[in-house]
């Protein structure tokens, strides 16, 4: 793979804040776009950053006020304390960050990918997330069985794959720089055959950048994994998206989740793609978000940042 050009900043935030969990945890929020306009929340996957929404947030904070924040541990989020890596923290997370920015009553389009996709899973039923939630854009997740189901190793289904798996994804060894054997490898278990090579750096750099304990932690919550009940919970209305080509998420969970959401209302499947569809497919992506958000938000909403006061 040929080697691109510098890297495209992400987008400067027009303002930055702290929202605090409920363990005290300190979660990093990027806010983006004009204050009044209609809102979106982008919760990112595992070892990822808010940079991976980079092109997200450049299109739809024209006529949007994108929240974008780091999950505890990656990012510009401090690592999270021992015994603070659970789907309940991730939902602690969430429900801080919406009460955080948006006010009462105020209604947004959340969407997440991956591990954000399972933050809302978590979520789903609660108070914060039922006051704010309008529709919900799941991004290449699943509930359950994702080390079961991932496609990684090219090997036949059965205890011996979901094993090594499992230790590949949880190992503690260290990624190191970006290289082209480390591009070549993330491009084979995350993104599709022919992703663009911008599109491949633009990834590794975000996933190397992942301290190792984050990613090594949040792995072993995640080969755990069972939110099949949220999905049930996830009662607003609920777009689906993901790659055919997807490795580690393989298409057949968001036919799962698509299937058992009580509000399903579109369910889109990316030819060639793989995990990492906001960036593999950003057009796809940011037009089902404004689309949900042209469909549930009221344009007429007060988007007003009162409840920014309850954050640090």
């Amino acid at each position: 793979m040929k080697r691109t050009g510098p890297a495209v900043p992400p987008p400067v935030a027009a303002r930055e804040l702290t929202a605090v969990s409920a363990d005290g945890a300190r979660i990093h929020v990027e806010l983006h776009g004009p204050e009044d306009a209609p809102a979106v929340v982008l919760s990112h996957g595992w070892t990822c950053s808010t940079h991976f929404w980079a092109a997200q947030i450049r299109d739809l904070a024209a006529d949007h006020r994108v929240i974008a924040y780091d999950q505890r541990g990656h990012g510009r989020s401090p690592a999270a304390a021992r015994g603070g890596h659970s789907t309940e923290a991730l939902a602690d997370d969430l429900e801080a960050v919406l009460a955080a920015t948006l006010g009462r009553g105020t209604k947004a389009v959340l969407a997440g990918h991956s591990m954000g996709g399972m933050t809302i899973m978590a979520a789903a039923g609660r108070p914060r997330f039922t006051e704010h939630t309008a529709a919900v854009l799941l991004c290449s997740t699943g509930s359950s069985r994702l080390v079961h189901e991932s496609l990684v190793l090219p090997m036949r289904p059965g205890r011996l794959r979901t094993r090594l798996t499992a230790a590949i994804l949880g190992s503690s060894a260290p990624l190191g720089p970006v290289t082209p054997v480390s591009r070549r490898i993330l491009r084979y278990a995350t993104m599709g055959p022919g992703s663009a090579p911008a599109r491949v750096d633009e990834c590794a750099r975000i996933v190397h950048a992942c301290p190792r304990g984050t990613r090594v932690a949040w792995a072993g919550v995640l080969e755990e994994l069972d939110l099949d009940a949220g999905v049930r919970r996830l009662t607003v209305p609920t777009a689906v998206i993901a790659g055919t080509a997807d490795r580690l998420t393989p298409v057949v969970h968001a036919r799962a989740v698509a299937e058992a959401l009580p509000q399903c209302v579109d369910l889109t499947e990316l030819p060639g793609m793989g995990h990492m569809t906001p960036v593999e497919a950003p057009e796809a992506v940011t037009a089902l978000i404004r689309s949900l958000a042209d469909v549930y938000l009221d344009v007429c909403q007060d988007a007003s940042p009162k409840a920014e006061e309850q954050a640090v």
